[in-house]
């Protein structure tokens, strides 16, 4: 009895995927639920379960197929081997297969290769097979460092620079009379996953669509590191979360988009949309791209609620297990270059939203204060935002709200 496994519903305006990795193989056990192959959808990679305990059958599509919602992808066979269940065949032409052999003993067909470990696909942790998926590495081919031998996302990364750095296979004489590379000179072709071609159309959208401009100004950080320093301790005990300056920016954001609501609000067609809450797209970045996880309701959380949320998402992201919910709406943005080490940026806006607000990273500098030059930990923070909805005016008064609030925090406990 054959079982078919088909597209699931992938969200609301989600009609395709693209098929990611093949977490199965045609002859392999699979058992309930488990993962068997991951889409990647405009937003975010959906691992399919198998809807029933049997071996992997024949394959319906391929590794960078496009499929609709409903469409076929596989069957599950009841329980045993099935000798012609094969994998579909690939897309484009290859070399002449040589005169088949004589057949193999049974015990052949389920042998694997001696360097892959036995349930190996299963084994893989889901930021190793993005990371597989976006080197394009054979997982089978590369030897785990981790616990009990698994593999590990740095595994991977290593193999993809070897790779990179191997010499260019040998080619005949008129291949390698039309395209013979330079000594050292290789070149590598990864065709984009989906996630990354989105991002790429709607960074681009912001640019053609919005008047984008950036205000910037300067953080004297002390308040909030003598804060943190002095409470981190008592703050994590009780809350189980560590104190960080994402839960001050958030808060301070608030505060400002109240006071000036087209900061918080968006235009659609011929109309602007003012929210009466704060939802904030905090930037986090993923092994396959940039993403943007939406803590709702910011206005009416605690501190403690923020940086939790942000610790879930951060952690979610880093094992691609961020849903698409996770990353709708979102009224307004957040994105931390400092940790990366950035100075200053002109960050791009999360359309439709109309502004975003970029922090950097904090060092000692020399500022004036009553007359005397001191050292304090600065920090440049940037506000772009679309002119079309926000005048210079809001987005200058907006940003000076929010650096005023962290220069004294406590602004945020008495709505100032």
């Amino acid at each position: 009895m054959s079982i078919e496994v088909k597209v699931p519903t992938l969200g609301e305006s989600v009609s395709e995927a693209t098929v990611g990795q093949w977490l199965k193989k045609p002859g392999e056990a699979v058992a309930l639920d488990e993962p068997i192959v991951s889409l990647e959808t405009d937003k975010v990679a959906v691992e399919v379960p198998a809807p029933a305990a049997g071996v992997m059958g024949a394959l319906a599509a391929n590794e960078g197929d496009t499929v609709s919602v409903g469409a076929l992808l596989a069957l599950i066979e009841d329980g045993v081997v099935v000798a012609g269940a094969q994998e579909p065949a690939p897309r484009t032409e290859a070399t002449p297969a040589p005169a088949p052999a004589a057949a193999p003993a049974p015990a052949a067909v389920a042998e694997a290769p001696a360097a892959a470990p036995s349930g190996e696909a299963a084994a893989l942790s889901p930021a190793v097979r993005r990371a597989v998926l976006e080197y394009g590495i054979d997982p089978s081919t590369v030897k785990g460092t981790g616990k009990d031998g698994r593999l590990t996302k740095e595994d991977v990364m290593a193999a993809a620079q070897a790779k990179q750095a191997a010499p260019a296979p040998a080619v005949s004489a008129p291949a390698a009379a039309v395209a013979a590379p330079a000594a050292g000179r290789n070149e590598e072709r990864v065709k984009m996953t989906r996630l990354r071609q989105t991002i790429a159309k709607r960074l681009k959208s912001a640019q053609d669509t919005a008047a984008l401009l950036t205000t910037f100004n300067d953080v004297d950080m002390s308040a909030v590191m003598e804060a943190r320093a002095k409470y981190k301790d008592v703050f994590e005990k009780k809350h189980g979360v560590k104190l960080g300056l994402m839960s001050f920016f958030a808060k301070a954001s608030v505060l400002a988009l109240k006071d000036f609501p087209s900061v918080n609000g968006q235009i659609q067609g011929d109309e602007i949309v003012y929210f009466d809450y704060v939802d904030i797209s905090v930037a986090v970045s993923a092994p396959n791209g940039l993403v943007v996880p939406v803590v709702r309701n910011v206005d009416k959380m605690s501190f403690a609620d923020i940086e939790k949320a942000i610790a879930n998402y951060g952690k979610a992201a880093r094992d691609g297990t961020l849903t698409m919910a996770d990353m709708a709406g979102g009224t307004f943005t957040i994105s931390n270059g400092g940790v990366f080490g950035g100075l200053m940026s002109t960050p791009i806006i999360n359309p439709p939203q109309s502004a975003v607000l970029g922090l950097h990273r904090i060092e000692d500098r020399p500022v004036v204060r009553n007359g005397e030059i001191v050292v304090r930990p600065m920090m440049y923070i940037a506000l772009s935002y679309d002119h079309r909805i926000i005048d210079g005016r809001e987005a200058v008064t907006a940003l000076k709200t929010i650096k005023e609030a962290i220069e004294d925090p406590t602004r945020l406990l008495i709505d100032l």
